[in-house]
């Protein structure tokens, strides 16, 4: 039926507008409707739904509907629903526009038939949830926001790049598996890679999601990177070198959370960590492996958004974060806690909860494959995740010492919200053919057999155990009462230091040649910068972006016609 090539991002997209115009139970019930009718839309759809556009003399695939766009879908549009029930209570328009345009843009990037519709989608998908960002107006939000969207546009950058340079190489703009060969292949392994959060550019994730509000930071976990696997399941499956970035991002997170204060950004390393499951999982490329990818984003959408759900409604309630600060609020947020912890098992894939039944697959399929060194790397990732998240968040957020704090328990429809997500934890933990069914691949496989859960109860025992004797010899790492940094000292400090000097030593040389040649060249000099200042609008970034904007379309362009040439 013609209803069928109705794009999935087209309710989200007319949502996010009718939110600047309208107020109150309208505005609410307009932002709840979206994600449901969506949601119910897009189950009539089944996957070969091809829509295709004629730009001139590219023909470009803006919807494309397969079983992998299709459980991406699913899911976002369940994400939006638990996400925007979370955030009713916000009285704030610009956020909320803002929200549901990013999710209208991350569900369109999964449905994208070819690299340029990707493209817009992948834009508009940064530049939406940097306003999340700023929306948080609190110490350091509007520089952590600059830094978010600075990473969001060179991904986009790298992504229009590498684009250009495959249609130039081919001809043919269509996203379907590009596989590591070439220049240009690269550039999108990049471009995905920067949203995934690979190491070294992992930090607008640590350094962002904390900086939003309450509500904000609950959507930025859910799009994005899952977005980017999305893209990188679509584009790389079984690139080996994912396999080890997998295993480094999987691993590393760990040492700095247990020292973090900042439970919120506790839980952005968190994130990585789990994305690190997901990227390894898709580099071994097996069908079993790639649905263990791809269900435990669908697990970690629920599980880390019902953690994140948590801590904010933590923050709203105290307008306290620090896990030195906080503690005993069980005794004033018991439904909270209750939720918290039932995210905190998933997250650590306890048996029975949702994170088992996705990321045994993943350990499941480097055995099979012969990854002994990486899947042992894997269980010492799988066990610090219990130690940070599944231990250190509830611990220090409601037990631990009394904080003396009381306050109330979180608004209804928070407590909706998290209850939402954690009966879908439970359910798909227990009934894990509930999300196995949707996978893009078929393969039969069981999770719950003898080796599975000994395995993963003796690991978290221990864990358990660990965590128990280091606290009570008071040798566990203590919570540091300041932002740890860790390559984000590249981009604080070092970089911006950098760019400084050079500036100003670049000022320096040309007031020197200013005042050496300004005898015979002033009056020409002044009129032709007068002239430049005009065209440019008078602002340095503005030109410089302008002027490298310039000499890339020109080097693109040269390339080109000597790649045609040739």
């Amino acid at each position: 039926m013609w209803t069928a090539e109705i794009p999935a991002f087209l309710p989200l997209a007319i949502a996010a507008v009718l939110a600047l115009v309208t107020r109150g139970w309208l505005r609410s019930a307009i932002m709840l409707l979206a994600p449901v009718l969506g949601g119910l839309h897009l189950l009539s759809v089944d996957p070969g739904v091809v829509v295709h556009i004629q730009i001139l003399d590219l023909e470009l695939t803006p919807y494309r509907v397969d079983r992998l766009s299709l459980i991406f879908g699913y899911l976002f549009h369940l994400g939006a629903f638990i996400a925007v029930l979370f955030a009713l209570q916000v009285r704030d328009s610009m956020q909320h526009c803002a929200a549901l345009l990013y999710v209208a843009s991350a569900i369109g990037a999964v449905f994208a038939g070819d690299l340029l519709s990707l493209f817009v989608f992948w834009e508009v998908m940064g530049l939406s949830s940097a306003f999340l960002v700023w929306a948080g107006r609190g110490p350091g939000s509007a520089e952590a926001g600059i830094r978010y969207l600075l990473f969001q546009i060179l991904s986009g950058v790298l992504l229009m790049a590498g684009a250009l340079w495959h249609w130039v190489n081919t001809g043919d703009l269509s996203f379907n598996e590009i596989g590591l060969a070439g220049g240009a292949s690269w550039l999108l392994f990049l471009a995905f890679g920067i949203k995934a959060g690979f190491p070294l550019l992992h930090n607008w994730i640590t350094d962002g999601y904390p900086a939003s509000t309450p509500t904000g930071t609950v959507f930025l976990c859910m799009f994005t990177t899952k977005a980017a696997v999305y893209a990188l399941a679509r584009g790389f499956p079984g690139a080996e070198p994912l396999v080890y970035i997998g295993m480094v991002m999987a691993c590393f997170p760990i040492f700095y959370a247990v020292i973090e204060n900042d439970l919120r950004r506790v839980l952005a390393y968190s994130m990585i960590n789990q994305l690190g499951f997901m990227v390894c999982g898709i580099g071994v490329g097996t069908a079993l492996a790639l649905n263990g990818a791809v269900g435990h984003a669908f697990n970690d959408v629920l599980f880390k958004g019902l953690l994140m759900m948590s801590m904010g409604a933590v923050l709203y309630m105290t307008d306290r974060i620090n896990g030195s600060d906080l503690g005993g609020l069980y005794k004033s947020m018991p439904k909270t806690t209750v939720l918290c912890m039932i995210g905190a098992a998933s997250i650590s894939a306890f048996p029975l909860f949702n994170g088992f039944v996705s990321k045994s697959m993943v350990m499941s399929a480097l055995v099979n494959e012969g990854y002994h060194g990486v899947w042992l790397a894997m269980l010492f990732a799988a066990a610090g995740v219990f130690h940070h998240a599944g231990i250190k968040i509830p611990y220090f957020a409601f037990f631990h010492h009394d904080s003396g704090i009381r306050t109330q328990e979180a608004p209804l429809n928070m407590l909706l919200a998290m209850a939402v997500a954690a009966v879908l934890c439970i359910a798909i933990g227990s009934q894990p053919q509930l999300l196995y069914q949707l996978l893009p691949y078929d393969y039969d496989y069981s999770p719950y057999d003898v080796t599975h859960v000994l395995t993963q109860t003796q690991l978290l025992f221990f864990s358990a155990l660990a965590f128990v004797w280091l606290n009570t010899r008071g040798m566990y790492p203590p919570e540091l009462r300041s932002t740890n940094i860790d390559i984000e000292w590249l981009w604080r400090r070092l970089l911006p230091s950098a760019a400084l000097r050079i500036s100003s030593r670049l000022a320096a040389a040309r007031d020197g040649l200013l005042e050496l040649l300004s005898p015979a060249l002033r009056p020409e000099f002044w009129a032709n910068r007068k002239l430049l200042q005009l065209t440019l609008s008078r602002q340095w970034p503005t030109g410089s972006m302008v002027l490298w904007v310039a000499v890339f379309l020109a080097v693109m362009l040269f390339s080109g016609l000597f790649v045609k040439g040739a």
